[in-house]
Protein backbone atom coordinates (compact mmCIF):
# COMPACT_ATOMS: atom_id res chain seq x y z
CA UNK A 1 0.00 0.00 0.00
CA UNK A 2 2.60 2.02 1.35
CA UNK A 3 4.54 1.62 -2.13
CA UNK A 4 0.93 2.24 -4.63
CA UNK A 5 1.30 5.72 -2.33
CA UNK A 6 4.75 6.50 -3.19
CA UNK A 7 4.30 5.76 -6.64
CA UNK A 8 1.05 7.93 -7.25
CA UNK A 9 2.98 10.56 -5.57
CA UNK A 10 5.80 10.28 -8.18
CA UNK A 11 3.13 10.33 -11.08
CA UNK A 12 1.31 13.41 -9.87
CA UNK A 13 4.94 15.22 -9.45
CA UNK A 14 6.30 14.60 -13.57
CA UNK A 15 2.73 15.31 -14.47
CA UNK A 16 3.31 18.57 -12.88
CA UNK A 17 6.74 19.58 -14.00
CA UNK A 18 5.59 18.41 -17.60
CA UNK A 19 2.83 21.03 -17.64
CA UNK A 20 4.36 23.47 -15.77
CA UNK A 21 7.60 23.28 -18.91
CA UNK A 22 9.99 21.66 -16.29
CA UNK A 23 12.28 18.49 -17.57
CA UNK A 24 14.32 18.63 -20.96
CA UNK A 25 12.47 20.92 -23.30
CA UNK A 26 13.03 24.47 -21.78
CA UNK A 27 10.76 25.81 -24.88
CA UNK A 28 8.00 28.45 -23.89
CA UNK A 29 5.05 29.69 -26.24
CA UNK A 30 6.86 33.36 -25.91
CA UNK A 31 9.83 31.77 -27.59
CA UNK A 32 7.90 31.00 -30.91
CA UNK A 33 8.13 33.20 -33.66
CA UNK A 34 4.66 33.48 -36.11
CA UNK A 35 6.18 33.04 -39.43
CA UNK A 36 5.39 36.67 -41.49
CA UNK A 37 2.34 36.95 -43.30
CA UNK A 38 3.06 36.73 -47.24
CA UNK A 39 2.93 39.88 -48.78
CA UNK A 40 1.40 41.44 -52.69
CA UNK A 41 2.93 44.13 -54.47
CA UNK A 42 0.30 44.89 -57.91
CA UNK A 43 0.00 46.92 -60.44
CA UNK A 44 -3.23 48.57 -61.38
CA UNK A 45 -2.65 50.57 -65.22
CA UNK A 46 -6.26 52.74 -66.37
CA UNK A 47 -7.37 55.08 -68.66
CA UNK A 48 -7.29 57.73 -67.39
CA UNK A 49 -4.93 60.76 -66.26
CA UNK A 50 -2.92 59.99 -62.74
CA UNK A 51 -5.46 61.59 -60.32
CA UNK A 52 -8.24 63.12 -62.51
CA UNK A 53 -11.18 63.98 -60.76
CA UNK A 54 -14.09 61.24 -60.22
CA UNK A 55 -12.82 58.46 -63.23
CA UNK A 56 -8.93 59.01 -61.61
CA UNK A 57 -9.34 58.93 -58.25
CA UNK A 58 -11.73 56.02 -58.10
CA UNK A 59 -8.64 53.32 -58.50
CA UNK A 60 -6.47 55.46 -55.83
CA UNK A 61 -9.38 55.20 -53.83
CA UNK A 62 -9.48 51.63 -54.61
CA UNK A 63 -5.89 50.83 -53.50
CA UNK A 64 -6.14 52.59 -50.39
CA UNK A 65 -8.91 50.49 -49.17
CA UNK A 66 -7.33 47.26 -50.13
CA UNK A 67 -3.91 48.12 -48.16
CA UNK A 68 -6.07 49.61 -45.01
CA UNK A 69 -8.28 46.10 -45.07
CA UNK A 70 -5.59 44.00 -45.77
CA UNK A 71 -3.46 45.93 -43.17
CA UNK A 72 -0.36 46.01 -45.85
CA UNK A 73 -0.75 42.31 -47.62
CA UNK A 74 -1.62 43.78 -50.93
CA UNK A 75 -0.15 46.88 -52.06
CA UNK A 76 -1.73 48.14 -55.30
CA UNK A 77 0.43 51.02 -57.39
CA UNK A 78 -1.61 52.69 -59.65
CA UNK A 79 -0.84 53.98 -62.95
CA UNK A 80 -2.45 56.87 -64.66
CA UNK A 81 -2.83 56.44 -68.92
CA UNK A 82 0.39 56.73 -70.40
CA UNK A 83 2.48 56.27 -67.14
CA UNK A 84 3.13 52.46 -67.61
CA UNK A 85 1.03 51.69 -70.91
CA UNK A 86 -1.18 53.97 -73.16
CA UNK A 87 -4.79 54.35 -72.00
CA UNK A 88 -5.96 52.15 -74.16
CA UNK A 89 -4.25 49.24 -73.95
CA UNK A 90 -5.02 48.51 -70.66
CA UNK A 91 -7.25 45.31 -71.11
CA UNK A 92 -3.79 43.68 -73.02
CA UNK A 93 -1.84 44.37 -70.15
CA UNK A 94 -3.90 42.72 -67.96
CA UNK A 95 -4.45 40.06 -70.07
CA UNK A 96 -0.81 39.57 -70.90
CA UNK A 97 -0.32 39.83 -66.78
CA UNK A 98 2.03 42.68 -67.19
CA UNK A 99 0.21 44.33 -64.95
CA UNK A 100 -2.76 42.69 -62.65
CA UNK A 101 -5.40 44.95 -62.26
CA UNK A 102 -6.72 47.73 -64.68
CA UNK A 103 -9.68 50.48 -64.48
CA UNK A 104 -11.20 51.32 -68.00
CA UNK A 105 -14.42 51.60 -70.01
CA UNK A 106 -15.59 48.21 -71.89
CA UNK A 107 -16.55 50.11 -74.52
CA UNK A 108 -12.67 50.40 -75.82
CA UNK A 109 -12.56 46.95 -76.36
CA UNK A 110 -15.14 46.99 -78.88
CA UNK A 111 -12.87 45.75 -81.39
CA UNK A 112 -11.88 42.74 -79.22
CA UNK A 113 -15.16 41.85 -78.41
CA UNK A 114 -18.19 43.48 -80.18
CA UNK A 115 -20.68 42.66 -77.15
CA UNK A 116 -17.87 44.91 -75.15
CA UNK A 117 -20.14 48.41 -74.84
CA UNK A 118 -23.12 46.80 -73.28
CA UNK A 119 -20.76 46.51 -70.17
CA UNK A 120 -20.20 50.01 -70.55
CA UNK A 121 -22.95 52.05 -72.03
CA UNK A 122 -25.72 51.65 -73.90
CA UNK A 123 -27.34 54.45 -76.26
CA UNK A 124 -31.14 55.24 -74.72
CA UNK A 125 -30.47 52.30 -72.36
CA UNK A 126 -30.19 51.78 -68.61
CA UNK A 127 -29.64 54.45 -65.94
CA UNK A 128 -26.77 53.61 -63.39
CA UNK A 129 -29.24 51.81 -60.78
CA UNK A 130 -30.82 50.22 -62.88
CA UNK A 131 -27.77 49.10 -64.62
CA UNK A 132 -26.34 48.25 -60.82
CA UNK A 133 -29.19 45.91 -60.15
CA UNK A 134 -28.86 43.77 -63.68
CA UNK A 135 -25.54 43.38 -63.02
CA UNK A 136 -26.06 42.65 -59.36
CA UNK A 137 -28.93 40.81 -59.45
CA UNK A 138 -29.92 39.96 -63.20
CA UNK A 139 -27.58 38.06 -64.03
CA UNK A 140 -25.36 40.52 -65.80
CA UNK A 141 -21.94 40.03 -63.99
CA UNK A 142 -22.29 36.13 -64.90
CA UNK A 143 -22.81 37.44 -68.70
CA UNK A 144 -19.59 39.51 -68.70
CA UNK A 145 -17.50 37.43 -66.64
CA UNK A 146 -18.31 34.36 -69.27
CA UNK A 147 -17.39 37.50 -71.95
CA UNK A 148 -13.86 37.83 -70.62
CA UNK A 149 -12.92 34.57 -69.38
CA UNK A 150 -11.18 33.33 -72.78
CA UNK A 151 -8.78 36.17 -72.04
CA UNK A 152 -7.94 35.33 -68.47
CA UNK A 153 -9.49 38.76 -67.23
CA UNK A 154 -12.29 38.92 -64.26
CA UNK A 155 -14.44 41.75 -64.61
CA UNK A 156 -16.33 44.06 -61.84
CA UNK A 157 -17.68 46.88 -61.61
CA UNK A 158 -15.40 50.15 -61.30
CA UNK A 159 -17.88 52.98 -60.56
CA UNK A 160 -20.39 54.72 -62.32
CA UNK A 161 -20.48 58.68 -63.77
CA UNK A 162 -24.04 58.33 -64.31
CA UNK A 163 -26.20 60.00 -67.41
CA UNK A 164 -23.94 61.68 -69.15
CA UNK A 165 -23.64 64.86 -71.48
CA UNK A 166 -24.48 64.96 -74.89
CA UNK A 167 -21.05 67.00 -75.43
CA UNK A 168 -19.53 69.96 -76.58
CA UNK A 169 -19.70 71.17 -80.04
CA UNK A 170 -18.69 73.93 -82.33
CA UNK A 171 -21.68 74.74 -83.71
CA UNK A 172 -25.18 74.71 -83.25
CA UNK A 173 -27.18 71.27 -83.92
CA UNK A 174 -30.67 72.97 -85.38
CA UNK A 175 -31.80 69.14 -86.91
CA UNK A 176 -30.30 65.69 -87.58
CA UNK A 177 -28.78 67.09 -90.80
CA UNK A 178 -26.15 69.18 -88.77
CA UNK A 179 -24.72 65.72 -87.43
CA UNK A 180 -23.32 65.20 -91.12
CA UNK A 181 -19.80 65.36 -91.46
CA UNK A 182 -19.07 66.39 -88.35
CA UNK A 183 -15.68 65.00 -86.65
CA UNK A 184 -16.72 64.06 -83.53
CA UNK A 185 -15.27 61.99 -79.89
CA UNK A 186 -17.13 59.66 -78.97
CA UNK A 187 -16.45 55.92 -78.20
CA UNK A 188 -18.79 52.10 -78.57
CA UNK A 189 -21.95 52.11 -79.90
CA UNK A 190 -22.50 55.80 -79.23
CA UNK A 191 -19.91 56.46 -82.26
CA UNK A 192 -22.12 53.57 -84.23
CA UNK A 193 -25.20 55.36 -84.05
CA UNK A 194 -23.73 59.29 -84.96
CA UNK A 195 -21.92 57.42 -87.77
CA UNK A 196 -25.44 55.92 -88.91
CA UNK A 197 -26.64 59.90 -89.08
CA UNK A 198 -23.18 60.63 -90.82
CA UNK A 199 -20.92 61.85 -88.66
CA UNK A 200 -17.49 60.78 -88.29
CA UNK A 201 -16.70 59.34 -84.29
CA UNK A 202 -13.25 59.27 -83.49
CA UNK A 203 -11.76 57.71 -80.96
CA UNK A 204 -9.84 59.41 -78.59
CA UNK A 205 -8.43 59.31 -74.69
CA UNK A 206 -9.48 62.00 -72.35
CA UNK A 207 -6.22 63.44 -72.55
CA UNK A 208 -6.14 64.00 -75.93
CA UNK A 209 -9.78 65.95 -76.34
CA UNK A 210 -9.09 69.53 -75.40
CA UNK A 211 -6.18 70.03 -78.15
CA UNK A 212 -8.09 68.50 -80.86
CA UNK A 213 -11.36 70.82 -80.17
CA UNK A 214 -8.68 73.65 -80.22
CA UNK A 215 -7.12 72.90 -83.60
CA UNK A 216 -9.74 71.54 -85.58
CA UNK A 217 -9.11 68.43 -85.45
CA UNK A 218 -12.40 67.32 -84.37
CA UNK A 219 -15.77 69.31 -84.38
CA UNK A 220 -17.65 67.78 -81.16
CA UNK A 221 -16.88 65.63 -78.19
CA UNK A 222 -18.41 64.24 -75.32
CA UNK A 223 -17.05 63.33 -72.23
CA UNK A 224 -18.58 62.74 -69.01
CA UNK A 225 -20.45 65.70 -67.56
CA UNK A 226 -20.45 68.87 -65.69
CA UNK A 227 -17.54 67.92 -63.09
CA UNK A 228 -14.87 66.40 -65.56
CA UNK A 229 -15.43 68.82 -68.33
CA UNK A 230 -14.66 71.67 -66.06
CA UNK A 231 -11.50 70.17 -64.70
CA UNK A 232 -10.35 70.06 -68.60
CA UNK A 233 -11.72 73.37 -69.37
CA UNK A 234 -13.62 72.70 -72.93
CA UNK A 235 -15.78 75.81 -72.48
CA UNK A 236 -12.36 77.32 -73.89
CA UNK A 237 -12.36 75.09 -77.30
CA UNK A 238 -15.91 74.98 -77.35
CA UNK A 239 -18.80 77.40 -77.83
CA UNK A 240 -22.18 75.25 -77.12
CA UNK A 241 -22.69 72.43 -74.57
CA UNK A 242 -25.40 70.09 -75.15
CA UNK A 243 -27.27 68.40 -72.26
CA UNK A 244 -29.61 65.92 -73.66
CA UNK A 245 -28.72 62.83 -72.69
CA UNK A 246 -29.18 59.93 -74.83
CA UNK A 247 -25.27 58.13 -75.76
CA UNK A 248 -24.50 57.02 -72.17
CA UNK A 249 -27.09 57.05 -69.61
CA UNK A 250 -25.37 55.60 -66.85
CA UNK A 251 -21.78 54.87 -67.71
CA UNK A 252 -20.49 51.64 -65.89
CA UNK A 253 -16.87 51.82 -65.73
CA UNK A 254 -14.50 48.75 -64.39
CA UNK A 255 -12.26 47.15 -62.67
CA UNK A 256 -10.25 44.30 -65.13
CA UNK A 257 -7.98 41.58 -62.82
CA UNK A 258 -5.65 38.81 -64.51
CA UNK A 259 -7.35 35.69 -63.53
CA UNK A 260 -4.59 34.03 -62.39
CA UNK A 261 -2.88 36.90 -60.33
CA UNK A 262 -6.21 37.00 -58.16
CA UNK A 263 -6.60 32.86 -57.71
CA UNK A 264 -2.91 33.29 -56.29
CA UNK A 265 -4.13 35.04 -53.56
CA UNK A 266 -5.66 34.11 -50.16
CA UNK A 267 -9.62 33.73 -50.23
CA UNK A 268 -9.77 36.82 -47.70
CA UNK A 269 -7.37 38.98 -50.28
CA UNK A 270 -9.71 38.00 -53.13
CA UNK A 271 -12.94 38.49 -50.88
CA UNK A 272 -10.81 42.38 -50.10
CA UNK A 273 -10.64 42.88 -52.92
CA UNK A 274 -14.52 42.39 -54.38
CA UNK A 275 -15.36 44.54 -51.50
CA UNK A 276 -13.50 47.33 -52.20
CA UNK A 277 -14.43 47.40 -55.71
CA UNK A 278 -18.18 47.73 -54.96
CA UNK A 279 -17.07 50.15 -52.21
CA UNK A 280 -15.52 52.22 -55.88
CA UNK A 281 -18.84 51.80 -57.25
CA UNK A 282 -21.16 53.31 -55.15
CA UNK A 283 -18.63 55.89 -53.91
CA UNK A 284 -17.88 57.18 -58.02
CA UNK A 285 -21.57 57.41 -58.77
CA UNK A 286 -22.31 59.54 -55.16
CA UNK A 287 -19.44 61.96 -56.15
CA UNK A 288 -20.96 62.87 -59.30
CA UNK A 289 -24.09 63.04 -58.17
CA UNK A 290 -22.88 65.99 -56.03
CA UNK A 291 -20.47 67.38 -57.60
CA UNK A 292 -22.24 68.18 -61.60
CA UNK A 293 -24.65 70.48 -60.45
CA UNK A 294 -22.18 72.73 -58.66
CA UNK A 295 -19.97 72.86 -61.88
CA UNK A 296 -22.56 73.23 -64.12
CA UNK A 297 -23.39 76.51 -62.13
CA UNK A 298 -19.63 77.37 -62.39
CA UNK A 299 -19.79 76.54 -66.92
CA UNK A 300 -23.02 79.18 -67.14
CA UNK A 301 -22.13 81.79 -64.54
CA UNK A 302 -18.42 81.94 -64.59
CA UNK A 303 -17.97 81.27 -67.57
CA UNK A 304 -20.37 81.90 -69.70
CA UNK A 305 -21.57 78.87 -71.46
CA UNK A 306 -24.26 78.43 -73.67
CA UNK A 307 -26.10 75.00 -72.31
CA UNK A 308 -28.71 74.04 -75.09
CA UNK A 309 -31.07 70.76 -75.99
CA UNK A 310 -30.98 68.96 -78.99
CA UNK A 311 -34.21 69.17 -80.89
CA UNK A 312 -36.68 66.66 -80.27
CA UNK A 313 -36.55 65.35 -83.77
CA UNK A 314 -32.77 65.14 -83.68
CA UNK A 315 -33.10 62.66 -80.46
CA UNK A 316 -35.75 60.99 -82.41
CA UNK A 317 -33.66 59.75 -85.38
CA UNK A 318 -31.00 59.23 -82.96
CA UNK A 319 -33.61 56.73 -81.57
CA UNK A 320 -34.37 55.15 -85.30
CA UNK A 321 -30.57 55.00 -85.48
CA UNK A 322 -29.60 52.97 -82.24
CA UNK A 323 -32.38 50.18 -82.69
CA UNK A 324 -31.27 49.72 -86.02
CA UNK A 325 -27.33 49.14 -84.88
CA UNK A 326 -28.60 46.98 -81.67
CA UNK A 327 -30.33 44.81 -84.15
CA UNK A 328 -27.35 44.47 -86.68
CA UNK A 329 -24.99 44.10 -83.91
CA UNK A 330 -27.46 40.94 -82.81
CA UNK A 331 -27.08 39.38 -85.76
CA UNK A 332 -23.54 39.40 -86.18
CA UNK A 333 -22.57 38.76 -83.12
CA UNK A 334 -23.80 35.33 -81.05
CA UNK A 335 -22.17 36.97 -77.99
CA UNK A 336 -23.62 40.21 -78.28
CA UNK A 337 -27.27 38.62 -79.41
CA UNK A 338 -27.43 36.54 -76.25
CA UNK A 339 -26.33 39.35 -73.40
CA UNK A 340 -28.47 41.86 -75.03
CA UNK A 341 -31.60 39.29 -74.51
CA UNK A 342 -31.00 39.52 -71.20
CA UNK A 343 -30.03 43.89 -70.60
CA UNK A 344 -32.89 44.54 -73.10
CA UNK A 345 -35.76 42.23 -70.71
CA UNK A 346 -34.25 43.67 -67.88
CA UNK A 347 -34.65 47.54 -69.06
CA UNK A 348 -37.82 46.64 -70.17
CA UNK A 349 -39.10 45.56 -66.64
CA UNK A 350 -37.14 48.68 -65.16
CA UNK A 351 -38.99 51.16 -67.91
CA UNK A 352 -42.52 49.78 -66.29
CA UNK A 353 -41.54 49.86 -62.55
CA UNK A 354 -39.91 53.41 -63.19
CA UNK A 355 -43.06 54.88 -65.42
CA UNK A 356 -44.97 54.07 -62.21
CA UNK A 357 -42.73 55.32 -59.71
CA UNK A 358 -39.34 57.35 -60.47
CA UNK A 359 -41.36 59.13 -63.68
CA UNK A 360 -44.53 59.98 -62.29
CA UNK A 361 -42.28 61.37 -59.35
CA UNK A 362 -40.31 63.61 -60.99
CA UNK A 363 -43.50 65.08 -62.94
CA UNK A 364 -44.96 66.47 -59.61
CA UNK A 365 -42.16 67.10 -57.92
Amino acid sequence: MKKTLLSLVALLSCSVAFLSGCGQDKTSPQSVQAEPAKTYQWKLVTSWPKNFPGLGLGPEKFAQYVNEMSAGRLTIKVYGAGELVPGFEVFDTVSQGTAQMGHSGAYYWKGKMPAAPIFSAIPFGMTATEFNAWLHYGGGLELWQELYKPFGVVPMAGGNSGAQFAGWFKKEINSIDDLKGLKMRIPGLGGEVLKRAGAIPVTLTGGEIFSSLQSGAIDASEWVGPYNDLAFGFYQAADYYYSSVWHETGTNLEFIINEKALRALPNDLQKIIEVAAKAVNEDMLDEYNARNNQALQTLVNTHGVQLKKFPKDVLVALKGYTDEVLKEQAEADENFAKIWQSYSAFLQSMRDYHDLTLKAYFEHR
